[in-house]
């Protein structure tokens, strides 16, 4: 089973949403974890290999995603979580796909420290 690794503010985000949400997502981030395709998720499009995958779950107060790495090997990755405010079609907004690429860039120094320290713990 993989590591869970969370960037940034993404846990503290994910802990504010309902509590079906954070179930919803925690299940998917399990599925992951297990190396399994979660039911809720899919490849986030514009990033390149499709190793970066998005959890929708949608509920009566809004829709609300999850966004992941799978790029690493002992490792998920939690990039972001966010709940989608933008009411103009499906598609992720751009001030949420720049976050996203930042840390996604983030998230390699974050996997070789953390490997450094369990390496050495």
């Amino acid at each position: 089973m993989k590591h869970l690794l969370w960037i940034g503010s993404s846990k503290r985000d994910l802990l504010e949403m309902p509590k079906n949400v954070i179930s919803d997502i925690g299940h998917g981030l399990l599925e992951a974890q297990r190396g399994e395709d979660p039911s809720s998720g899919k490849i986030l499009k514009g990033f390149r290999g499709g190793d970066v995958i998005e959890l929708v779950i949608n509920d009566r107060g809004g829709t609300f995603r999850s966004v992941y790495t799978v790029r690493f090997s002992e490792a998920i990755i939690v990039l972001h979580v966010f709940q989608k405010k933008s009411k103009s079609g499906i598609s992720t907004p751009k001030k949420e796909i720049d976050l996203i690429h930042e840390r996604l860039c983030r998230a390699e120094s974050v996997y070789k420290d953390w490997k450094k320290g369990k390496d050495h713990g």
